[in-house]
């Protein structure tokens, strides 16, 4: 019976970290091999006009390169 509860809380204790890294970070979680971006499909649904969270993240991704860009050393 030992074995079961040292079992359990070690399992306890790793889903904790991993839930305290995912609530600090804000990620999605996502899988090492880079899901459907690898097969060159940017979004997961079909449709025509990308939702008003992808056009925010979107604009930030252009600012962010423009930003680069802008300040490029060499």
């Amino acid at each position: 019976m030992i074995y079961f509860i040292a079992t359990f809380v070690v399992f306890l204790l790793v889903i904790v970290a991993m839930s305290v890294g995912y609530i600090f970070q804000k990620k999605a979680v996502s899988g090492s091999c880079g899901g459907l971006g690898s097969i060159g499909i940017d979004k997961e649904c079909d449709c025509p006009d990308p939702c008003d969270n992808r056009k925010k993240k979107m604009a930030k991704e252009a600012a962010r390169e423009k930003m680069l860009n802008e300040n490029r050393i060499i």
